[in-house]
């Protein structure tokens, strides 16, 4: 195809538009209901998460080293959650200086109730990979982010952003025509959020 049989396609594209019309009213999603701690639980658990509630963030060392022992290299974002944290300049890279995590701790802008997704943006991250190389992810996350649907996430977050932005239900899973559930397929085995209330 030639340059001018292009410009005539695109052309005839352009002047064929539908009109332009107003995005569809959404507020019946948007219930005044409040987020529900334990409905987020109930779905992040059936989903294979698993949820610890703590009241300070000093504890998050300890349960750490006692849900993950034995980690040989954990990445984290805030080296205070983690007193044996990577301290190799694990940021810099394409993302392969990461495959031998065992445990990468994050935290979440917010956590969604109805099915249990947590938002992660490059902030958090630094480095989009990491989520989904390490072999067991821990998402710390604060209660008072917690919000009902999708629809208030969406609200939270706003228009289009700069940089990546993820939602995270649960640890990597497949299942097949058998129905058989593998965990870990093609991410973290294990998931673990960490809610300070």
């Amino acid at each position: 195809m030639n340059n001018n049989s292009r410009d005539k396609i695109l052309a005839a594209v352009k002047k064929n538009q539908p009109p332009a019309g107003a995005l569809p009213d959404l507020g019946a999603f948007i219930t005044p209901a409040p987020a529900s701690l334990e409905t987020f639980r109930k779905v992040a658990e059936g989903m294979g998460s698993h949820l610890l509630e703590i009241a300070d963030e000093a504890e998050i060392p300890a349960l750490l080293q006692q849900y993950y022992p034995n980690m040989q290299q954990v990445i984290t974002t805030d080296p205070q959650l983690h007193p044996q944290a990577a301290t190799f300049d694990w940021v810099t890279g394409d993302g392969r200086q990461l495959q031998q995590a065992d445990l990468a701790i994050v935290r979440a802008q917010l956590a969604v109730a109805e099915n249990g997704a947590l938002w992660l943006t490059e902030k958090e991250l630094q480095v989009r990979v990491l989520p989904f190389i390490a072999q067991h992810l821990a998402v710390v996350v604060d209660a008072a982010t917690l919000v009902p649907t999708m629809h208030h996430a969406y609200e939270q977050i706003g228009g289009p952003q700069g940089g990546f932005g993820v939602f995270i239900a649960g640890p990597s899973k497949t299942a097949d025509i058998e129905q058989s559930l593998v965990l870990g397929a093609h991410g973290a085995k294990s998931l673990t959020i960490i809610i300070k209330k």
